[in-house]
Parts: C-alpha cells; sequence; structure tokens
C-alpha cells in the first residue's frame, strides 16, 4: 500500500448520524405548504361560486316527469359557460362531479346525482346536445362526452356527461336534437 493510500485510510470517518431536528423541520415545513396551497384552492373554488351567485337556483325534479324516453347511468363531470370549455361553473354545485342517472321525458331531462343536488332541465330550455371530448377538468377520446347545452335565466351552460356504456351517448343526442327541433316547430 501507497504512503497516500494509507493516510486516506487512516483519515475516514464513519457517516455522520441523521439531524433529526432538521428533517422534521422540512417535513413540517412542507406539509404547511401543502395545507397554505390547498386552502388557496379552496378560497379560488369559494370566490368563483360568489362571483356566479347572480345564477338562479337549479329547478327540482318534479314528482311526475312523464313517460321515460331514455335513461342512462353514469358520471356527471360538471357544467361549464356555453362554448368556453374551461369557464367552470361552480354556483349552487354544479361544479361537483359525482355518480348521475338521467332520464329523458317529454317534460325535460332529469338529472339526480347521488351525494349532490339533483336538478331538473325543462324541454323548453333544452338548446344542443352533442359528443365532444372535454369539458373542464375531463378530457377524453373524441366523443367521449355527452355535452348538453341548456339555459338557466339568461345564461347558456354547457353540461357533461359520460355514460357507462359509452356506445349509447350517439343515441341521446340524436334523441335531444330531435326533440329540441321538436319543440322549437311548435313554438313559432
Amino acid at each position: 500500500m501507497t504512503p497516500a493510500l494509507m493516510i486516506l485510510a487512516a483519515e475516514q470517518k464513519s457517516a455522520e448520524v441523521t439531524d433529526w431536528a432538521a428533517r422534521i423541520g422540512w417535513v413540517v415545513g412542507l406539509l404547511a405548504f401543502v395545507a397554505f396551497v390547498y386552502w388557496l384552492m379552496r378560497q379560488g373554488w369559494k370566490w368563483r361560486g360568489s362571483l356566479q351567485s347572480d345564477l338562479p337556483e337549479l329547478p327540482g325534479v318534479p314528482a311526475e316527469p312523464g313517460d321515460t324516453k331514455l335513461a342512462m347511468t353514469g358520471r356527471y363531470h360538471g357544467s361549464t359557460t356555453a362554448g368556453q370549455w374551461l369557464d367552470r361553473i361552480v354556483a349552487h354545485g354544479l361544479g361537483t362531479r359525482s355518480r348521475v342517472e338521467l332520464t329523458l321525458t317529454d317534460s325535460g331531462l332529469a338529472v339526480v346525482r347521488p351525494g349532490a343536488q339533483d336538478f331538473f332541465v325543462p324541454v323548453g330550455a333544452l338548446r344542443e346536445a352533442r359528443l365532444d371530448k372535454g369539458i373542464a377538468g375531463k378530457v377524453l377520446a373524441e366523443g367521449g362526452l355527452l355535452i348538453v347545452t341548456w339555459a338557466h335565466g339568461d345564461k347558456l351552460i354547457d353540461s357533461g356527461f359520460r355514460s357507462d356504456h359509452a356506445a349509447g351517448q350517439s343515441e341521446w343526442v340524436d334523441t335531444l336534437n330531435d326533440m329540441i327541433k321538436t319543440t322549437e316547430g311548435t313554438a313559432r
């Protein structure tokens, strides 16, 4: 062994003991930062809701909505201002994602959401139905979302739904658009 290696071997020290106080400080600091970011996001959600407070109360599902034309179970992905797929509406629980049971009758569209506020879209308020790929915070393959445009107060709203059986969504688009054309024709 050379003298340089012997000196180097003699000078090696054992690894330092972990500084637990510094590690705990970093963990507490990181947790405080995450909690602060979560609080800011919650405040932003509340602020958006207060900006949209002029939106009228949602109509409830009638006791006797009529004969069922179509029914679907799936997911409700939220509502946005019509034509602006990133402008989420959070007032009256419209921003809350949930399971959904859609029922289309002659009187309108019943949206029943377990764990969230149910609402009803009268047939006269329906404006358009289409298949699209995204709505605020949810992007799927082309044609993966059923988007229903409807009027509420003086605002047009797009609501996004995803069926448990996506193949049936095109039937919903055709039926809804036929109902809308029929309603518009009789209103003239």
